[in-house]
């Protein structure tokens, strides 16, 4: 009989070594773009790097007119970080309905268009679920599909925000810019109209503005396609633009004037070469009430100017019966005239009788 063949002869199998398939290069509008050694050091040096996760909510209430919910999917178009939902049905408990609406759908801001009469937009805006939260007044409503401009820009892309130097002319003003900083009141404006960079419905430039401006202690927004001034001679750039996928609703060729290559850059500096087209949509807010929590808690500021929609119906309701009763007034006066002042009796009045 043979030995038999102990376990310490037997050959150990050899690991094979993992192959690890190479990094895909990353495409952009100019071609594939390379990785370089530095991108590396740097992705290896700052591991834990603060990325924003901003998502807006936007819902509105039951009975709102046609005209205000193409305004709010202008707005839902013109951010790729928001959620639309459904409309809410409770107007007795809506801050509870909605602050648990948030929190299921994983968004941090919401935006709520609240419509009352069939005739008064509301809209809310608030930082879920500790607050603040603001209450404007909507006026001066134009949509996309109304105006018609020629203004266009990529739908995704990110938008530069601007505010009028008037937010540091007067006292509650500058108490407003300050909240700003501090994560308070109109921070909402960065918050929900702000894009968050590298998000993945968004694209990594920007080639719009959304202006936000002061005017008779109203906030009225514009938006603004940065096109650049060599555009208009060069025809073949509509080429290019034809094939990206405009906003939707906007109205006009699809004049996009961002660079596809690097030689269609401009210089950093260089605003001499471009100008503004308005896009749209328009609209005015006028602040009513802030509030220290999600949909309502202390208030922290309230507008002295507002006079609410149902007054000014009441007013002109007044103005108009007043002149119904001078109409009233004087009718009697005249008849009162009349039968205190008659007629003298004519002579010739009986004349042709005979």
């Amino acid at each position: 009989m043979g030995k038999k063949r102990k376990h310490s002869d037997a050959l150990a199998p050899e690991k094979k070594e993992e192959e690890v398939a190479p990094e895909r290069r990353k495409r952009t509008l100019s071609g594939w773009k390379e990785k370089k050694d530095d991108d590396e050091v740097k992705a290896s040096e700052s591991t834990a790097v603060f990325r924003n996760k901003e998502k807006v909510l936007v819902t509105c209430s039951r009975r709102i007119s046609y005209r205000y919910r193409h305004l709010m999917l202008n707005v839902v178009d013109l951010l790729p970080h928001c959620k639309k939902d459904n409309k809410v049905e409770s107007k007795s408990s809506n801050g509870a309905t909605l602050n648990e609406l948030v929190e299921l759908k994983s968004c941090s801001s919401c935006m709520f268009f609240e419509v009352r009469k069939g005739k008064d937009l509301y809209l809310w805006m608030s930082k879920c679920p500790n607050g603040p939260s603001v209450k404007f007044l909507v006026n001066a409503v134009h949509t996309m599909e109304e105006l018609k401009l020629t203004g266009n820009h990529l739908k995704g892309s990110r938008p530069i925000l601007t505010f009028s130097s008037n937010f540091d002319k007067d006292a509650h003003w500058k108490l407003l810019k300050e909240m700003i900083t501090q994560a308070c009141s109109f921070c909402f404006l960065f918050y929900i109209f702000g894009i968050p960079k590298e998000h993945r419905k968004s694209k990594p430039y920007h080639d719009h503005v959304f202006v936000f401006s002061i005017v008779d202690d109203h906030i009225w927004f514009r938006n603004y396609q940065g096109r650049s001034l060599a555009f208009l001679g060069n025809p073949w750039r509509l080429n290019l633009a034809s094939c990206v996928k405009p906003v939707k609703g906007t109205q006009g060729t699809a004049s996009i004037s961002v660079p596809h290559n690097e030689l269609d850059k401009i210089a950093r500096g260089g605003l001499d070469k471009m100008t503004l087209v308005e896009v749209g949509p328009r609209f005015c807010l006028n602040p009513i009430k802030i509030f220290g929590g999600s949909f309502g808690g202390p208030t922290l500021y309230e507008n002295p100017f507002y006079i609410s929609p149902n007054q000014i119906r009441a007013m002109e309701k007044k103005k108009k019966a007043g002149t119904f009763v001078k109409k009233v007034k004087a009718k009697t006066r005249r008849k009162m005239h009349e039968l205190e002042n008659p007629l003298e009796p004519d002579e010739f009045s009986e004349m042709w009788k005979e």
